[in-house]
């Protein structure tokens, strides 16, 4: 009887990958046309743990921020609220309102500049030239050509005076500050900041999803979703024509992970999901480094032996956790989320459903904060810090869970430690040699040819921003 011929294992770099914040280079082995293993490699070190280090902690809201130009209120409010817990000030309703509006702003337009810049113009690619959608996609969605670009490049700009009306700037504002935030706002700069969400309310009622936020937010369930999407042509709106490639190209198959999911909280509810909701422990977050180019956990070790990424591998109490908009909208009990965590589990299909039905829920919530500030309120309390103690700023970025852990000697910064999203999800393997969680979800994928674009969908679809990853 003969045997299956099977082909003799491979190797495939891929790097760096255009449209990412950051360097990244993903190693494959490939045998029968898949992925069997997957190394991740950070290549770019920052060293912003070292540069903190002997520095006075208010340093921190200026240092930290430079970590990225994509996510730098994130890195801030993280700075903040570190800052805060160690001073141990209450901030002001006003402060925690305006902070609030500042990093769901940074987060939505995080969410859809991906989706429309990085993760969409794949499906323009001349790879895809035979199917009946491709010339949609292409007309829609070709890198800066696409028609999708321009109305959302014109869309972001005036959203984004939601960081000038709050925060002075962006990026890197020094309006997140311990006691909450030192922009105060008048009567008028509330009727300003309903004005720009009004804006941005209608162009992605109209252009994104082709209906009213509050029904998308209703969806709940996989069933309800696909209904909703046949209701119009897949053209009529960008979330409709997503849909219908994502079932054309079998993205409810592709880049599945472990299902385990971590939040931190915030604008929704935190804690860990792995089949059903626990509590969160900070004190069970460790980075191993066997498999980092690190000796210690803030002192690089460039020749280090077995290393193959700058990234630190972080894990709660040993296990592997996934984390950005789709952890946190099943953790928070979203029923859509929740049911295609059940059904398909954590997939490219359900990575970027995740990152559409948050911003569908975070505007109106950003509303109902600008209509909730009372502008002759103070907006910053007096938050004088100790010479000495321990604290943590643990937030959510667009893309996940970040946490900077400080100490405080005598009035300097003895430490600081900081774990990013992508920390989370591009980690290599840890101590005991199990695989990161985007390691673990590009084993299976097609990855035929020099460039695969099955395994771009996967990668992409975790968002990476590297710049924010090595410390």
């Amino acid at each position: 009887m003969s045997r299956p011929m099977t082909r003799p294992m491979s190797r495939l770099i891929m790097g760096p990958f255009n449209r990412v914040e950051g360097d990244l280079e993903v190693h494959l082995d490939i045998a029968d046309g898949v992925v069997r293993e997957a190394r991740i490699n950070a290549p770019l070190y920052r060293g912003f743990e070292q540069i903190l280090q002997g520095r006075a902690p208010l340093d921190a809201l200026t240092i930290a921020p430079r970590i990225c130009g994509i996510c730098s209120v994130s890195q801030s409010a993280a700075a903040a609220a570190a800052l805060g817990g160690l001073a141990g000030v209450e901030v002001p309703p006003n402060g925690r309102l305006a902070a609030d509006l500042v990093l769901a702003c940074e987060t939505i337009a995080d969410h859809l500049t991906h989706f429309t810049l990085f993760f969409m113009p794949d499906v323009a690619r001349a790879a895809y030239a035979g199917q009946p959608w491709h010339d949609h996609a292409v007309a829609r969605f070709t890198a800066i050509k696409g028609a999708a670009s321009a109305e959302f490049l014109a869309a972001r700009a005036g959203f984004l005076h939601i960081m000038g009306t709050l925060a002075g700037k962006w990026p890197h504002s020094l309006a997140l500050q311990p006691g909450g935030t030192t922009q105060p706002v008048d009567m008028g700069g509330k009727v300003r900041l309903l004005s720009i969400l009004g804006a941005f309310r209608g162009y992605l009622e109209s252009r994104v999803f082709g209906d009213t936020l509050e029904r998308i937010t209703a969806l709940d369930s996989p069933a309800a979703l696909a209904a909703w999407a046949a209701e119009a042509p897949p053209a009529s709106s960008d979330f409709r024509f997503f849909m219908h490639v994502a079932e054309a190209l079998g993205f409810d198959r592709l880049g599945r992970g472990g299902g385990r999911f971590l939040s931190h909280g915030g604008f929704f509810g935190g804690g860990v999901w792995d089949g059903a909701l626990s509590f969160f422990n900070p004190a069970q977050v460790i980075e191993h480094l066997d498999h980092a180019w690190m000796s210690t956990p803030t002192r690089p070790d460039a020749d280090k032996p077995g290393a193959y990424s700058w990234c630190k591998a972080p894990r709660l109490d040993g296990r592997v956790m996934e984390v950005g908009a789709l952890a946190r909208q099943v953790i928070d009990g979203h029923p859509l989320a929740r049911a295609l965590a059940a059904d398909e589990g954590a997939t490219v299909r359900s990575r970027v459903i995740g990152r559409l039905l948050e911003t569908a829920r975070l505007l109106p919530m950003m509303e109902d904060w600008a209509r909730s500030l009372r502008p002759r309120e103070p907006f910053c309390a007096e938050a004088p810090l100790p010479d000495t103690g321990t604290a943590a700023g643990l937030v959510e970025a667009a893309r996940g869970a970040l946490g900077h852990w400080m100490t405080v000697e005598n009035g300097l910064i003895k430490s600081y430690q900081i774990v990013a999203p992508t920390t989370w999800n591009f980690s290599p393997r840890d101590d005991a040699g199990v695989a990161g969680a985007v390691e673990q979800a590009l084993v299976g994928t097609p990855a035929e040819g020099e460039t695969p674009v099955a395994v771009q969908h996967v990668i992409r679809s975790f968002d990476p921003c590297m710049a924010c990853t090595v410390h």
